[in-house]
């Protein structure tokens, strides 16, 4: 698994929408949020673009994201937003090319779909991040977020760095153990939609880390489900569960009519008898960590410790 050469100040990024369309009032914030970081930006014509809900048409956005990777002026890739779409894309990119051309690639959400196929089809580390029109102009945009992605994109390689949430978050143990394994994941929804396709997720003897935004209770039930009887789960070294932003009853009024989060983790996760650590600081909530997916991992539930090792 290649590792892309870190970022430095003065390098250029090519801002990319390979799923939903950016609301118009978000780009010239966005794109000032990265130039603060001490980069130069090339806004992809994906980021003015717009097809209904998608950032152009399925041809226009995967031509940009192959566009990227070729471009050797181009340094890294930043996704400006998620959305949908970024599945839409996958028969149309140039594995052999992107794998020959590996860069810093960051975002999450639907680019969730991305990080699968990059990982497993071209052999390199990419990053679960927060995203230039979304979290990046954020007013609660915090000191733990920035230090950790720029901590990644800028220096990528150090081994034995430890996932730590915030001071006052802690993680839970919902199994006791430890496990090894690169980690993988991101969205339960875009890994669940990969499951049947060319592109669906090996889990085996990876970490698996999940997270998700309103999805009510049910619903993460079925994806867990699906998941479990594909396989994906009983499969894994270990898994590391992020945030489940507004994802409770279908009917708050109601909560007796449904089962909660923690009672469905019991349920379906705590039976594979895997190291299993919740709560860690990721996802779509403020502050979050970013997260290399790709590289080796050590979890270690019971010290509640993740740290790279490879």
């Amino acid at each position: 698994m290649k590792i892309p050469k870190a970022l430095k100040k003065g390098d250029t990024i090519g801002l990319i929408s390979a799923s939903g369309a950016t609301p118009p009032g978000k780009l010239y914030p966005a794109i000032d949020s990265v130039e603060k970081l001490g980069f130069k930006v090339v806004v992809g014509e994906t980021c003015r673009a717009r097809h209904g809900y998608l950032a152009g048409a399925d041809e226009l956005r995967a031509a940009e994201v192959n566009q990227m990777f070729r471009d050797p002026n181009i340094d890294g890739i930043f996704c400006i937003r998620g959305g949908y779409g970024a599945t839409k894309i996958l028969p149309y990119l140039d594995y052999d090319m992107i794998q020959a051309n590996p860069k810093v690639f960051a975002g999450y959400s639907d680019v969730t779909a991305l990080h699968i196929v990059f990982n497993q089809k071209c052999d390199f580390v990419t990053y679960h991040s927060p995203m230039p029109s979304t979290e990046f102009i954020q007013s609660g945009m915090d000191d733990y977020t920035w230090d950790s992605f720029i901590y990644h994109v800028m220096v990528n390689e150090s081994n034995g760095l430890p996932f730590e949430n915030p001071p006052g978050q802690s993680m839970t143990t919902l199994v006791t153990g430890q496990a090894t394994g690169r980690l993988v994941g991101g969205n339960l929804t875009l890994v669940t939609a990969s499951l049947g396709t060319p592109y669906e997720i090996d889990t085996k003897g990876k970490i698996l880390f999940l997270e998700d935004i309103d999805e009510n209770e049910q619903r993460i039930d079925r994806m867990l489900t699906q998941l479990k009887l594909a396989g994906k789960l009983e499969a894994v070294a270990g898994i590391v569960l992020g945030a489940w932003t507004n994802c409770g009853p279908e009917n708050p009024e109601q909560p007796e009519n449904s089962l909660s989060l923690h009672t469905i983790f019991n349920e379906i996760l705590v039976p594979l008898k895997k190291p299993i650590l919740m709560d860690m600081t990721c996802g779509h909530c403020l502050p979050t960590m970013t997260l290399p997916l790709g590289r080796t991992i050590t979890v270690n539930t019971e010290t509640h410790m993740m740290k790279i090792v490879g």
